[in-house]
């Protein structure tokens, strides 16, 4: 399979004022794969979130038979901008018998959408005791609130070592991940708010599971066998030192938190901070 590349939509209609309850105007929409897309839109002046947070957003439904009104069509999405960027960034999947996204795949600049701005999620650092290395678990688009956090000069400050992992079934869909991290990784204005030691502690390592890559398997298979550790030449990972925050499908979730507990990882949550922390709110 070719590897399919981002096309971008130039802003094809003008800004308007917003007329849908808690409006915002997309800005900018690129398609990764044929079930992958991510959105910017503009950010409520109001909106104060951290970094990993979710808020919630959507489109009008289609009008009810009797009444002829029509109501929000609302689902959790983590904000992939970090919390200090102007505009907000969305990364989504297609479902095309979905209720919502069926729709909001075909959203187009200058085009509205309905965003409560009401941040709250588990994936933050308030959620987490101090430790020395940072590990993020993703799948498909659970890569989401961790792009909003690599681009978080506090991720860098409270770590020596940053690893996101990320796993999906076809090397496309790594995509929108591996040219973040090498935008962090070149992005001048990145260098120079967060600094180039600190950006040279991250670590990425994406792997498949279907379509052959560099690296094949269920990052979960990878460090039961070891092979992760083996190949990042860290070791294994343990409550003294580790901390996790982990996104993604359910059957995923619950692999990655059983793995982390047999390491002694305790789970954490805003109230109660801990070894790592899992995203509940919403599945892949």
């Amino acid at each position: 399979m070719t590897e399919q590349r981002p096309v971008t939509q130039a802003q094809a209609k003008p800004v308007t004022q917003p007329a849908l309850p808690d409006a915002q105007t997309v800005t900018q929409v690129k398609h990764w794969t044929d079930r992958l897309f991510s959105f910017r839109c503009t950010r409520p002046a109001s909106l104060r979130f951290r970094s990993g947070e979710f808020v919630m957003i959507g489109l009008m439904g289609d009008p009810d038979p009797k009444t002829g009104k029509q109501k929000p069509l609302l689902r959790a999405y983590s904000i992939a901008s970090p919390s200090w960027d102007d505009e907000l960034e969305f990364y989504s999947i297609k479902v095309q018998d979905g209720p919502l996204t069926s729709r909001l795949q075909h959203i187009q600049p200058g085009d509205e959408i309905i965003l409560r701005p009401k941040p709250v999620g588990t994936l933050v650092h308030d959620a987490l005791l101090p430790g020395k290395r940072l590990w993020f678990f993703a799948t498909g688009t659970g890569f989401a609130p961790f792009a909003s956090l690599l681009r978080d000069p506090q991720t860098y400050e409270d770590y020596d070592e940053v690893i996101i992992t990320h796993t999906c079934r076809e090397v496309g869909e790594l995509t929108y991940g591996a040219d973040l991290i090498d935008s962090i990784r070149t992005d001048e204005m990145l260098i120079e708010l967060i600094g180039a030691e600190n950006l040279a502690k991250l670590r990425y390592y994406p792997t498949t599971t279907r379509e052959e890559s560099a690296k094949m398997g269920r990052i979960t298979d990878l460090m039961r066998s070891g092979e992760v550790y083996r190949d990042l030449g860290v070791e294994p990972i343990t409550p003294e030192n580790d901390r996790a925050m982990v996104c993604g499908n359910l059957a995923f979730n619950l692999d990655i938190k059983a793995l982390l507990e047999s390491y002694g990882l305790e789970e954490g949550a805003n109230s109660a901070p801990r070894h790592y922390v899992v995203e509940k709110a919403f599945l892949d």
